[in-house]
């Protein structure tokens, strides 16, 4: 991608507008979690979706057989039995039985018809035109054991009409229904699947070349997505998610989020929608699987994290100045940590709850030879006024990043294990944790976000009770900070300065919010230079960059609300 072609720079300066190239660059496809989310039957590893062991899938759902007739308790057992052996693909829901039940093929001839065999029926059924994607080609293609298509259509009396989230590996798993022929306007298709492709103005990341004016339209032309995560728009009759990705129009308000922050699903843009359960039929004697419907149920049978909802010269340790006073329940993952021994009132450093007996912070406020000194507030407002409903915890553990850097601030995160009661646990009803993003492209340059904490005010004057403010991520901070701003660091702020942390804050969270008001820690709070400054915003440790690190010591189970 880096190296164009003349002939593909020259197309592109009609439709590489759509396309953005830094990000082509790291082949993202539909096994890219940090882009999508992975299927009920993976789970999110650096950046990859990794198949599951079939005994690690929910114990309820539908039994099903596959290709090679070996029976499953639950169609997530045998996808992920097929994510590790490819050729066992789902072949019907119930027990396996002799017979087969569906079949697909391509006709002889020139016509290379798509047709498709149901159970106790003699003959086959064509394929109809309407409705028929790249989507459903490329699955068809899948299913015969190709990778891409070429095709056309023809006419005919009877067919049946497909539709395909275009990752499916069999049309089984596809909404597939009888439709009637009217006219010349349910025509039936045919195409003829090869292995290799011709040149293209569009690579995909499976080397499959497409035309550039079928890039960012919500299909799958690709097969593996790629042609879809990298648009800086998309096309009519799709859908645009805020982390650059085109999705189907019929995916939006499906009960079903595509987006990974969710705004294909918010309320707000789904209360004119008449949303409808997916039912599908073929003829009285025959019922395909309900595959859409099967992959919804998995996922509300896997654990579910709830997080993120609300109740209603240079001076590098952090350091919120201007910003609102914090209501009751307004902030409920915001901790203090304080040392003992220090002056009474005053927050040492702030940190988030994240969930269980788990506090993150940044590195830069503590130290591992002082682990018993440390006290973590939670449910605190004011520092001096009592609060009944404030606890008090010391610390089992902290954990400080093994590469922190104290001279440039770099991997400035820790997390701090709390002291629990009886067999360990942390009763911490009065708070609620923020959820830990998984992916970069969960918030972006302008977002506006929410910092907050007991930090020094303008002029360092001390404060007691918490603050917040709102402040804007910026793009990138290494002009501002040269040589001192790395890959895993965020910078966010106002640009005028009138909203900024300071010194006090460090370790506190900057919260970012998705399409359904769930907050997410974007930063913790690490420097910057002086507080309030025009031109020099804050500095943070980037969360997201990260999640692997948290999820290895406190269990993935724990913070992930997704690609668990």
């Amino acid at each position: 991608v880096l190296f164009l072609p003349l002939f593909f720079l020259i197309l592109c300066l009609a439709e590489c507008t759509y396309l953005i190239q830094e990000c082509l660059s790291n082949q993202y496809t539909h096994k890219s979690c940090k882009k999508v989310f992975c299927h009920p039957w993976e789970r999110c590893v650096e950046g990859k979706c990794l198949c599951k062991l079939p005994y690690q899938c929910p114990k309820n759902g539908s039994s099903v057989c596959s290709t090679n007739g070996r029976y499953f308790p639950t169609y997530c057992h045998l996808k992920s039995y097929e994510c590790q052996q490819p050729k066992a693909k789902f072949l019907h829901k119930g027990k396996c039985m002799s017979e087969e039940t569906f079949s697909i093929s391509l006709g002889h001839g020139d016509s290379n018809l798509l047709r498709v065999k149901p159970m106790n029926q003699k003959n086959y059924i064509f394929v109809c035109d309407s409705e028929w994607t790249m989507n459903e080609a490329n699955v068809a293609c899948k299913h015969l054991g190709f990778e891409s298509i070429t095709e056309s259509a023809s006419n005919s009396l009877h067919c049946l009409q497909i539709t395909c989230r275009g990752l499916e590996t069999s049309l089984a798993e596809c909404h597939i229904e009888m439709k009637s022929r009217d006219t010349n306007l349910n025509r039936l298709r045919f195409f003829l699947c090869h292995r290799t492709c011709s040149d293209g103005e569009f690579r995909c990341v499976n080397k499959k070349c497409i035309s550039l004016n079928k890039t960012c339209d919500g299909i799958n032309d690709c097969g593996d997505l790629s042609d879809e995560l990298c648009c800086r728009e998309c096309r009519d009759n799709s859908f645009h998610c805020r982390s650059n990705i085109c999705i189907p129009n019929k995916n939006v308000c499906n009960k079903e989020a595509d987006c990974l922050t969710g705004e294909d699903e918010a309320r707000i843009l789904c209360a004119g929608f008449l949303l409808k359960d997916v039912f599908v039929s073929l003829l009285s004697f025959y019922t395909f699987f309900l595959f859409v419907k099967e992959r919804k149920m998995i996922k509300t049978l896997l654990p579910q994290v709830h997080c993120g909802l609300t109740n209603h010269t240079l001076t590098r340790r952090k350091r919120i100045v201007g910003g609102e006073i914090a209501r009751k329940g307004e902030f409920p993952w915001q901790v203090a940590i304080k040392e003992t021994g220090s002056e009474g009132a005053t927050v040492y450093c702030g940190g988030v709850y994240i969930g269980g007996c788990w506090v993150l912070t940044a590195a830069h406020c503590v130290r591992a030879n002082r682990v018993h000194l440390y006290r973590v507030w939670v449910g605190l407002l004011h520092t001096i006024l009592y609060d009944k409903e404030t606890d008090t915890f010391s610390l089992n553990r902290l954990i400080i990043h093994e590469n922190y850097n104290a001279s440039t601030y770099e991997n400035d995160i820790a997390l701090l294990e709390l002291k629990g009661f009886g067999k360990g646990e942390c009763s911490l009803q009065q708070i609620t944790p923020a959820c830990i993003p998984w992916s970069d492209y969960m918030f972006k340059a302008g977002d506006r976000c929410k910092v907050s904490g007991w930090g020094l005010e303008k002029g360092y004057t001390k404060q007691y009770i918490l603050k917040w403010g709102n402040v804007n991520l910026f793009q990138n901070c290494s002009e501002i900070y040269p040589g001192r701003f790395f890959k895993q660091m965020a910078c966010a702020g106002t640009y005028d300065g009138s909203i900024d942390s300071c010194k006090g804050d460090s370790g506190g969270p900057l919260v970012c919010f998705d399409a359904e008001n769930v907050a997410y820690v974007w930063g913790i709070v690490s420097w910057g230079e002086n507080c309030g400054e025009a031109g020099h915003p804050g500095v943070y440790t980037k969360v997201a960059s990260y999640y692997d690190w948290i999820s290895h010591h406190v269990t993935r189970s724990l913070i992930a609300r997704y690609n668990i």
